[in-house]
């Protein structure tokens, strides 16, 4: 039997088969899931910088692209990225972007339907380059139907999701938790899945392919459950009055006597009978568990009886018991939980803050963040550019004729 010798070159870029390389040459930096994979992120708000975040945390090489003459980055969640500046005004800045976005993998553009198109770097003309590149867009509408070239933020996402008319209390406006749903996980988030799962796919494929992020559809995917469990009955009831809303008493947060509050889930049978014990009742005094009609005058005796303790105290209590029952704690208290701390759930950045740790933890291949400071814009420019092939004289006209920035003499020690 013939067998011809594999040529990895014909299947892989050179950027996958150098970080390969890289990687392979140290024993002692595990692999990261997406070790070897090049992403250009073009900067923006919120939403694309966690998904950049999130691939940068799993071992992708993220750069960065800032826009020239702009005092600081908005990019809260630079961690393991790099910085290049470019002038994208000038025709000459566009193809320098273009040379970086051909030989990565990942072209990551938060920008409205039009605005790279109008720049010559849709997926149209990129694609036709590099047609292993995965292309992904993330927009708060998608890139067709009537809103997609409109403007908006979380709350209208998440209003066109319908989700927005679910949360609230009873008898009160609809209400929005954070930007969360519609920015982080059904916009960064999901367009990192969208990312992976492009990638997995050019495994077998060869291809590239476009990833059209919509942040109403992805915040509507995430609360498919509410769609798909309307027909058992679990939100028959007006907003907030429905078991998992905050209109069961033992689905809600409590006050305790030194301000503080605890979270109490306790659904089932049986952890609803831990509930009752730790509280100090006694079940034959209070109405049935699921007596809709009685909530109001349970939540009452509920609210009175967490008043009498701390929250610390209330934790003795619970701790150990299954009551699924848990202290609601600060962004700094996270930190100091025995949990959380046994986990190294969070961890301290290098401006010393507390910053969650990067979620799933992979056994073989954890994802392993990057601790040092945030880069300033244009910080990496020069070495980013060399790497992708530029002299270092085509660098200094650049420089020069102001179409790039390079910052490497302001960096941070």
């Amino acid at each position: 039997m013939h067998h011809q010798e594999l040529d990895v070159t014909r299947k892989y870029p050179s950027s996958e088969i150098f970080g390969w390389v890289l990687l392979l040459s140290s024993k002692a930096v595990p692999f990261m899931a997406l070790a070897g994979v090049r992403v250009i992120e073009l900067a923006g708000l919120a939403p694309a910088p966690f998904c950049g975040m999130i691939l940068a945390d799993f071992g992708a090489k993220v750069i960065r692209v800032d826009r020239t003459k702009v005092a600081m980055a908005m990019d809260t969640q630079a961690r393991g990225k790099r910085s290049v500046a470019i002038n994208l005004k000038s025709p000459e800045g566009v193809a320098v972007l273009k040379r970086l976005c051909i030989q990565s993998d990942v072209v990551l553009e938060p920008f409205r339907k039009g605005v790279m198109e109008k720049l010559g770097l849709g997926p149209e003309e990129l694609l036709k380059e590099n047609p292993r590149l995965i292309y992904a867009r993330l927009t708060g509408y998608g890139q067709s139907g009537a809103y997609a070239k409109a403007a908006g933020h979380d709350i209208n996402y998440l209003a066109m999701s319908g989700l927005l008319s679910m949360l609230g209390r009873s008898h009160e406006k609809p209400y929005a938790p954070l930007n969360l749903l519609a920015d982080f996980a059904g916009g960064g988030l999901t367009c990192a899945l969208g990312v992976v799962l492009a990638l997995l796919e050019r495994t077998r494929s060869g291809r590239g392919q476009v990833v059209d992020t919509s942040m109403v559809e992805g915040a509507a995917y995430v609360g498919s459950f509410v769609w798909k469990s309307r027909s058992i009955g679990m939100w028959n009831n007006s907003r907030g009055e429905n078991m998992l809303d905050s209109g069961a008493p033992f689905y809600d947060t409590y006050q305790t006597s030194d301000g503080k509050y605890m979270a109490v889930g306790a659904i089932e049978t049986q952890f609803y009978n831990q509930l009752i014990h730790g509280l100090g009742l006694d079940a034959a005094n209070l109405p049935p568990q699921m007596s809709f009609s009685d909530w109001p005058v349970v939540r009452q005796i509920f609210t009175k009886q967490f008043a009498t303790k701390t929250q610390e105290e209330w934790g003795h209590v619970f701790d150990g018991k299954d009551a699924c029952v848990t202290p609601v704690l600060s962004l700094d208290e996270v930190i100091s939980h025995p949990h959380n701390q046994e986990r190294a759930s969070f961890h301290r950045d290098a401006q010393g803050e507390v910053t969650p740790s990067p979620a799933p933890v992979l056994s073989r291949t954890p994802a392993d963040p990057c601790l040092a400071q945030d880069p300033i814009i244009g910080e990496h420019t020069r070495p980013v550019l060399e790497e992708f092939g530029f002299k270092l004289a085509e660098v200094d006209q650049l420089l020069s004729a102001g179409i790039i920035e390079c910052n490497v003499a302001k960096a941070r020690l």
